[in-house]
C-alpha cells in the first residue's frame, strides 16, 4: 500500500501519511536538539577545562619577535608630514614586568636606530591586558593583548602623538 494512496483503507488518523509526517518532524526537531546539545556541551566543556584564563607579569616572560610598517605622523621623530617607517627586532621580557627592546628603525627609509638596546617596561592585567613603554624620553607606549598562554601578544601604539602602528609579537624563546 502506498502511504499517499487516497484509496487506502486504512483511514485512523493515529497511523497512516499523518503519522509519518509527525513521526519525521519530531524526529527531525529531536535531531536538531542533540545537535545543539553536543555542541553547547562542547563549547562548555572547552572553556571550563582549564577553569578561568588569567594572566600575570610572569605570563610575558623569554624573547619575543616583532615587526611592522607604518605611517609616523607629525610631530612624532621630528617628522613634518606623514612619513614611512618600519621597526623589527626582539622583546626580551623578564616575567617581573621589566626588559629589554633591541630594535631596528627606519623612518623615511632611513635608518635612526640599528640594534639599540634600550629599556621597557611592562603591565598584564588578570584579564590578559596590559600596557608597555619604551623608557627613554619620548618613547613610545603601547596598550598589549596577551595570549593567555604567553606566547604571543598584540600591540598597538598609544603615545606619544604620532606615533602609529600596531602587531603581533610571538615567543621565540624562553628566555
Amino acid at each position: 500500500m502506498n502511504l499517499h494512496d487516497t484509496n487506502a483503507h486504512n483511514t485512523c488518523p493515529s497511523t497512516g501519511p499523518r503519522l509519518l509526517r509527525r513521526t519525521m518532524r519530531v524526529a527531525f526537531a529531536a535531531g536538531l536538539v542533540a545537535i545543539a546539545g553536543v555542541s553547547l556541551s562542547g563549547s562548555l566543556a572547552a572553556s571550563n577545562d582549564d577553569g578561568p584564563r588569567r594572566c600575570t607579569l610572569a605570563t610575558l616572560k623569554g624573547r619575543y619577535m616583532f615587526a611592522f610598517s607604518t605611517t609616523i605622523l607629525p610631530p612624532a621623530f621630528g617628522v613634518t608630514e606623514p612619513t614611512p617607517s618600519n621597526a623589527a627586532g626582539f622583546n626580551t621580557l623578564n616575567g617581573n614586568g621589566t626588559g629589554t627592546d633591541t630594535v631596528t628603525l627606519t623612518i623615511g627609509g632611513h635608518v635612526v636606530l640599528q640594534n639599540v638596546v634600550v629599556p621597557t617596561s611592562y603591565v598584564v592585567n588578570p584579564d590578559c591586558t596590559g600596557t608597555y613603554s619604551v623608557l627613554v624620553p619620548d618613547g613610545p607606549s603601547f596598550d598589549l593583548f596577551v595570549a593567555h598562554d604567553g606566547e604571543e601578544f598584540a600591540s598597538i601604539v598609544t603615545g606619544p602623538p604620532g606615533n602609529t602602528g600596531a602587531g603581533i609579537s610571538r615567543r621565540v624563546s624562553a628566555r
